[in-house]
């Protein structure tokens, strides 16, 4: 079986390299022709010895998504690239253009098992899980379109992160090798649902990452309702399981909290979910809901939310409000499918 070049550290190449009777130094020029100057045809690597060059196109393949289409908002903050996958699969990736640089948001599966009410991409159900050569692929498919230099990754896409963990935490440190993104680890945010075993798992892997973690709720009532799997695990748990990632990490922890008039974002809302944090030294992302086709469910007004910010400031939490990017695209927070249209209707 042909082997697959794309996605591999540099001390993985090196071995690879050295085992096919090649210097060490050959895997560096090759992984630099893959990851800096995206030359995918190795019979242009001419710095690599001819030998070398009809030993990959012999024994190697070049695996990693075709882009099929792209959109971008009309502020042009935000940009949308629809992958293939070499079994056919479709993939939605996101960049986000901020003053700080560009945030990419990747996909770790094909559709997602969660069903959350409000998320287009849970619609038709998991279909499988990602590679981290895959996910690394999302990015690169900005950095070479946009030219442009990564700033940040969120693992906020389709798919549940916490349940496909092997190969998300792969990519995690692709992303990080000095050899391909050389992403600080910091700079780097996985969201998850709340997967009470694996967030214990994660913690003790000791890496800096940022995790989000979907909250939703000030309760299991609501949040069963509209995030079903949470009916495995109860909130005090997912809390539980959030102050052990601090503890473990040192990293603050985000809660996302979806705003949903007449569902979540009342005042008893926010005084009940600061009850339920108490203390802890945390971080409230609060997302007012997007619009999207199959449900019928609205975000408060702004007098709603900014007395739902001030709660939450009272009792001295940290708290921002996301801003809306990417909406008329369906790029927004749970808006993301498997394709799309230059009109933006979905076939």
């Amino acid at each position: 079986m042909p082997f697959n070049i794309w996605g591999h550290t540099l001390p993985e190449m090196e071995e690879w390299v050295m085992s096919k009777g090649f210097p060490k130094f050959r895997a560096k020029q090759l992984q630099d022709y893959l990851y800096r100057r995206y030359v995918y045809d190795f019979s242009e690597m001419k710095q690599l010895p001819a030998a070398m060059r009809d030993m990959l196109q012999q024994e190697t393949i070049l695996s990693k998504p075709e882009i099929m289409s792209t959109l971008s908002s009309n502020d042009g903050d935000t940009t949308k690239i629809l992958l293939k996958l070499s079994d056919g699969s479709l993939i939605e990736t996101v960049c986000m253009h901020h003053v700080y640089g560009n945030s990419i948001c990747i996909s770790t599966q094909v559709g997602c098992a969660m069903g959350c009410v409000f998320c287009a991409s849970t619609r038709k159900g998991l279909e499988r899980n990602l590679t981290a050569s895959e996910m690394l692929a999302q990015v690169y498919a900005f950095k070479e379109k946009l030219d442009a230099p990564i700033h940040s990754i969120v693992l906020m896409g389709s798919g549940e992160p916490l349940t496909n963990y092997e190969e998300v935490l792969r990519f995690i440190r692709l992303a990080g090798d000095r050899g391909l993104l050389n992403i600080s680890l910091r700079n780097i945010t996985l969201s998850t649902c709340g997967i009470v075993p694996q967030i214990y798992r994660l913690a003790d892997e000791h890496l800096p990452i940022t995790l989000a973690i979907s909250l939703h709720a000030p309760n299991d009532t609501i949040r069963n309702r509209i995030l079903p799997v949470s009916r495995n695990f109860k909130i005090e748990d997912v809390v539980k399981a959030s102050r052990y990632y601090f503890k473990t990490t040192g990293r603050r922890v985000t809660f996302e909290y979806i705003l949903i008039k007449d569902v979540n974002a009342s005042p008893e809302n926010a005084e009940e979910l600061c009850r339920l944090t108490g203390k802890m030294n945390c971080h409230f992302n609060l997302i007012p809901i997007n619009g999207t086709e199959h449900i019928k469910l609205y975000p408060p007004d702004m007098d709603e939310i900014r007395k739902f910010v001030s709660i939450l400031e009272k009792h001295g939490k940290s708290v921002t409000v996301r801003r809306q990017m990417g909406d008329e695209i369906q790029a927004a927070c749970g808006q993301l499918k498997r394709r799309f249209l230059t009109d933006n209707r979905e076939p």
